[in-house]
C-alpha cells in the first residue's frame, strides 16, 4: 500500500475547516462487521485492492480519535495527534493479517500508540525529554502513577519503580523533567516587567569573555611566539630551514625531499630534526 496515496484521500481536520467537524465526520463511517473485515483485509492482502485498504482505514478514525484524547494533557493540538494516529492505523492495515484471528482494531493500537509517541517526545519540548526505553515508558506511565499533586514521597517512587521496572532514579529524574519547563536563554518579550523572571543570558556568566583570563591567554600566546622566535633563531641555518619545511611549510616536505635537496641520506635529514625539536623543547620546558 502506498501510504502517501491513501492519505491524500482521508479526511483530515484541516480540510474540513475544525475539528468537530472532522470527529462528526468520521463518527459517521460505519464500524465494519468481522465478516466485512476480514473480506477487505484478504482482498487488500492477496489483491493490493486499495479501496479495500481504505474502506478499513476509514471505519476505524475513530478509533484514533479516542486513542488521541488519552493524550490530550501533553499541550499538544488534538488534530495534530489524530493526524499522527492516522499514519499508525495506515502501517497497521498495512501489516494486518486476517488470517491471526483479531480483530484490526487490536492489532492497530500499537501503530497508532507508536506514532503518537514519537510526535508527543518530538515536540513537547526543546530539550528531548526522553531518549531511553525506560525513560519513555516513565514520560507516559509516571502522570497516571501519580496518586496526587506535587512531589512522590520515596514509597511512593519505590512504588512506581517496582511496578514499571526501572529503578528509583529514573524515576526521580523524569519526575524532575516532568515538573520542568524550558526556559529561553535570552530576555523574553515582556523584559520590561518588573516581575518578569530574568533570562539564563542575565545571570549566567561566560569566562571566556573575563578581562583578566583574556589579557592572562594573549600575555601567555605572545610568550610562547617569542619562545618560538628565539630558539629557531638559535639553530643553524639547515637545522632551521628543515623545521619550517617539515612543520610550517605548506604543503609539507618530507624527509626525501629535503636529502636530496641537501645531498644527504633521509635518515640523516631525520636525525638533524629530531636535535632540533629537542633543543626546542629544552627552551619551551625551561
Amino acid at each position: 500500500m502506498t501510504t502517501a496515496l491513501i492519505a491524500n484521500n482521508l479526511p483530515i481536520p484541516s480540510a474540513l475547516g475544525s475539528l468537530d467537524a472532522y470527529i462528526s465526520a468520521v463518527n459517521q463511517v460505519p464500524v465494519l462487521t468481522v465478516e466485512e473485515e476480514q473480506a477487505l483485509a484478504r482482498a487488500y492482502r492477496d489483491g493490493e485492492d486499495l479501496d479495500a485498504a481504505k474502506s478499513l482505514i476509514m471505519s476505524h478514525l475513530r478509533f484514533v480519535v479516542h486513542v488521541a484524547r488519552g493524550y490530550q494533557g501533553y499541550g499538544l493540538g488534538m488534530g495534530d495527534l489524530i493526524q499522527e494516529g492516522n499514519i499508525g492505523l495506515m502501517k497497521a492495515v498495512k501489516r494486518f493479517d486476517p488470517d491471526q484471528g483479531v480483530r484490526l482494531v487490536s492489532f492497530a493500537v500499537h501503530w497508532v500508540r507508536a506514532e503518537m509517541h514519537e510526535f508527543i517526545l518530538r515536540n513537547w519540548r526543546i530539550v528531548k525529554v526522553a531518549t531511553t526505553k525506560a525513560q519513555r515508558k516513565l514520560f507516559f506511565n509516571l502522570r497516571k502513577s501519580k496518586k496526587r499533586l506535587g512531589w512522590m514521597s520515596a514509597a511512593e517512587r519505590t512504588a512506581v519503580a517496582k511496578d514499571l521496572n526501572v529503578s528509583e532514579r529514573e524515576v526521580l529524574e523524569m519526575e524532575s523533567r516532568l515538573s520542568g519547563r524550558d526556559v529561553g536563554f535570552d530576555a523574553p518579550a515582556y523584559q520590561d516587567d518588573d516581575h518578569a523572571p530574568p533570562s539564563p543570558a542575565a545571570y549566567l556568566i561566560d569566562h571566556n569573555d573575563d578581562p583578566a583570563l583574556t589579557y592572562e591567554r594573549d600575555n601567555h600566546e605572545e610568550g610562547q611566539l617569542e619562545l618560538l622566535r628565539e630558539g629557531m633563531s638559535d639553530l643553524d641555518p639547515r637545522s632551521r630551514d628543515i623545521l619550517k619545511r617539515r612543520f610550517l611549510g605548506e604543503p609539507k616536505a618530507t624527509l626525501q625531499e629535503l636529502a636530496d635537496e641537501y645531498g644527504v641520506s633521509a635518515e640523516r635529514v631525520r636525525q638533524i630534526e629530531a636535535n632540533a625539536l629537542k633543543k626546542m623543547r629544552a627552551l619551551f620546558v625551561a
